[in-house]
């Protein structure tokens, strides 16, 4: 259970966790990469337990493939001191854009912590601002083999599309609704866009931002792992045993 006193900086917090995981055939086959267990738990209650620490009270897990099998390990979130709320977004999945867009209604207006169920880090959510002096607030980290190239450049405190020396996203950040309120004229007529619920990336939308100096962020020099194969999940898992 979080200590009583915590001060909640941020009340909501949204986790990524529909995605098929198919690199990580055959253990997805019947588990949702989310709930696959590193260090003596799953993945996604590495990311409970800390945005409880950090006094968050509401957090929205959006599910699709094996959504069945969330509910009945995770419950409700009370063990953690948490309110869980399930958002069910059918199949396929709608893509990260689509999947937050879907999330808005059970989060409201505030800005609001999200993270990739899929990644494990050391990184204190307590670093993140409150509110994000923009749309958007990334945390990045040292490019992986698997990602040498990079995503985003950070520039100061803002973060770039393009630049010398880029750095991976680290599938953790604070966004505003704001980000996806223009999504269509963004987006487009990409596949998906049309289906009900819509699905379509989160990425053109968060370099539209970084276009107009609306998304900052800063570095995570330290453990950060992209858990996309049944080896990288094998090492964690030893690395934290």
């Amino acid at each position: 259970m979080p200590n009583a006193t915590v001060v909640a900086r941020h009340r909501q917090a949204l986790i990524f966790a529909a995605g098929l995981g198919e690199r990580m055939r055959p253990l997805t086959d019947t588990t949702p990469k989310p709930l696959l267990a590193a260090g003596g738990k799953p993945l996604i209650v590495w990311h409970l337990e800390k945005l409880a620490a950090l006094g968050v009270r509401d957090v929205v897990v959006n599910v699709s493939w094996l959504a069945d099998r969330f509910e009945p390990m995770l419950g409700d979130g009370s063990r953690w001191g948490l309110h869980l709320h399930y958002s069910h977004e059918g199949a396929p999945p709608l893509e990260t854009g689509g999947g937050m867009l879907h999330a808005l209604r059970l989060l409201g207006d505030a800005p609001f912590i999200a993270v990739n169920g899929d990644v494990w880090s050391d990184y204190d959510f307590a670093h993140l601002p409150a509110e994000p002096d923009g749309d958007a607030h990334l945390v990045l980290v040292d490019n992986p083999s698997h990602n040498p190239a990079g995503d985003f450049a950070l520039d100061g405190a803002r973060v770039r599309s393009d630049g010398d020396a880029k750095l991976t996203f680290a599938g953790m950040g604070v966004y505003r609704p704001a980000l996806l309120h223009n999504w269509r004229d963004i987006i487009g007529s990409a596949p998906g866009v049309e289906a009900e619920p819509p699905r379509f990336k989160l990425a053109p939308l968060l370099r539209a931002a970084m276009a107009e100096g609306l998304v900052t962020g800063a570095h995570h020099p330290d453990r950060w792992t992209d858990v996309g194969t049944p080896e990288r999940l094998a090492q964690l898992d030893a690395a934290l045993g």
